[in-house]
């Protein structure tokens, strides 16, 4: 077994990226904290082709070298908006024709598991089936006025003794299981 060249992955550029057609998939940061976890989520929006990010609150925006150092240029590919407040952005959405979803631990969230079904069940989820996941703050989670206008909340399965995950990790497996 040989890993493969950077010839051999086939790799999009930057200007390729910018006209492949997108998963219409948006994440939305609620006050992230982390340049580290913002750097991360980027670099993960690019691999899976997704839309966009709105950068939200006080969460930082690139450039910035910390950003850089785990985006690794996909703050370059991955189209982004900031919004002073993370309402704004889930109410724009919204009228975008997005169904937007908290990624959070709520009374009634949808398992991850069994969210792509529920949305094959729901024939008004968006157009294209657009749809957008809010991260929440790293210590406090989406904060409640952020809840209060979601369509609902999906929820990632944990069966240790934690029972949250970083922001980037959670951003990973969403978007994956969403893509896959």
């Amino acid at each position: 077994m040989r890993k493969l060249s950077m010839d051999e992955l086939g790799r999009k550029t930057v200007a390729d990226f910018k006209l492949a057609h997108k998963k219409p998939l948006v994440v939305v940061m609620d006050n992230i904290r982390s340049m580290h976890n913002v750097g991360s989520v980027f670099r993960t929006s690019d691999a899976f082709l997704i839309s966009g990010i709105c950068l939200c609150g006080f969460t930082p925006q690139p450039p910035h070298r910390d950003i850089h150092k785990t985006a690794l240029g996909a703050t370059e590919s991955v189209d982004w908006v900031y919004y002073e407040n993370t309402a704004e952005a889930v109410t724009a959405l919204k009228e975008q024709g997005y169904k937007v979803f908290a990624i959070e631990q709520t009374q009634g969230s949808i398992s991850l598991e069994n969210f792509k079904s529920y949305i094959n069940e729901k024939s008004n989820i968006g157009s294209n089936n657009s749809l957008a996941f809010v991260f929440g703050n790293e210590v406090e989670g989406v904060s409640d006025e952020v809840l209060a206008i979601c369509d609902g909340a999906v929820e990632i399965p944990q069966y240790g003794m934690k029972h949250s995950l970083n922001i980037s990790v959670a951003a990973a497996i969403v978007l994956w299981e969403m893509v896959r």
